[in-house]
């Protein structure tokens, strides 16, 4: 049996990429995106129509361009979200823009209306999770979602204070970061590989896991970012992981059993004491951790970033597609709007 065979009876598996063949290919019961996936996916030809379709929608709307690339993006998030829910049985993330992490009104609105968009579609709210940042900000705004019946995957979660406030907020799912907190201690360490018994990524998801299920949250746990196949396979019992295709072809095509690693049985013995955070303390807390603090930073500005990119291409796209939509500058449709000058 394979390893990704054996990982599967214990751990929900989760395909990291916005290429819908290869979700298709792997068969997970879930999947993500995020701005660096899709603006490389967007670009392939398979996906043109999908494109094309976010572009022709925005120009129906009109508006400033600003205001057009962030709706193009939006409507491109939910058109590939919505194909991937033909491939998988469970449920999309769709992420917030990484600009409004410190935004909770901006965050919650942006939230309600991508749901708003996946259920015009006909998806059921229940089968998307809306991907926020950890911040505090981020926390109260998934907290409302929460109480609206919009899931949330709250992400750039590096310390254990993230994790403690977001199950206490009700969030329906946590993706801390194992390879970006690998990355960080092994760069402290001057670049030496780090022995996989010390490996302190998949420390803090284990540590998560077990206070979670000791004190009864509902918020599951989805390890992410995994540098190698080890990492994947030390968190085996944890309730999901998300793997990149190239980890998923790796396990495979390698045979070997794989035992549970996290147990909610087990976890009952873990010496955790209940905690209870509320601002001040959190952000204390957090701010102890120099790495969660360092790799949160550098995690908003680069999916900020990557986010960039993307509206590069919303705008290039719109250009291009205004061009064809108004083929006489002068004459614009009735009832549409005019074409996008940058």
């Amino acid at each position: 049996m394979s390893l990704l065979n054996w990982l599967e009876k214990y751990t929900t598996v989760v395909v990291d990429t916005g290429d819908i063949e290869a979700i298709s290919r792997h068969r997970p019961k879930d999947a993500m995106t995020n701005p660096s996936l899709l603006f490389h996916a967007a670009q392939m030809p398979a996906y043109r129509h999908l494109v094309e379709e976010a572009a022709e929608l925005t120009l129906e709307r009109g508006g400033r361009h600003e205001v057009m690339a962030e709706e193009f993006i939006d409507r491109l998030f939910v058109l590939f979200g919505s194909e991937i829910l033909k491939v998988v049985s469970g449920r999309v993330s769709t992420e917030v823009a990484a600009s409004l992490s410190f935004d909770t009104c901006a965050t919650i609105a942006k939230g309600r209306k991508l749901i708003s968009l996946y259920e015009k579609k006909g998806v059921s709210r229940d089968r998307v999770l809306i991907k926020i940042a950890s911040t505090w900000e981020g926390i109260r705004a998934a907290e409302v979602l929460e109480k609206d019946g919009i899931h949330c995957n709250l992400t750039l979660l590096f310390s254990f204070a993230q994790a403690v406030a977001c199950a206490e907020a009700g969030v329906t799912l946590i993706s801390p970061l194992v390879g970006r907190i690998y990355d960080w201690y092994r760069k402290e360490h001057g670049g030496a590989e780090i022995p996989s018994g010390q490996d302190l990524g998949v420390a803090s998801v284990t540590k998560i896991y077990n206070y979670y299920k000791k004190f009864g949250y509902k918020t599951q746990v989805m390890g992410a970012s995994f540098r190698n196949v080890d990492q994947i396979l030390r968190l085996a019992g944890c309730d999901l992981l998300t793997i990149s295709p190239e980890l998923l072809d790796q396990m495979e095509k390698n045979e070997g059993e794989v035992t549970r690693k996290l147990d909610p049985v087990q976890a009952q013995l873990s010496k955790h004491s209940r905690l209870q955070l509320d601002e001040k303390a959190f952000r204390w807390m957090h701010n102890e951790d120099a790495m969660a603090t360092e790799k949160l930073a550098e995690g908003i500005r680069k999916f900020n970033s990557d986010a960039h990119h993307l509206q590069e291409f919303a705008l290039s796209r719109l250009r291009r597609r205004s061009v064809e939509y108004f083929p006489n500058h002068d004459s614009p449709r009735s009832g549409r709007a005019e074409p996008l000058r940058l």
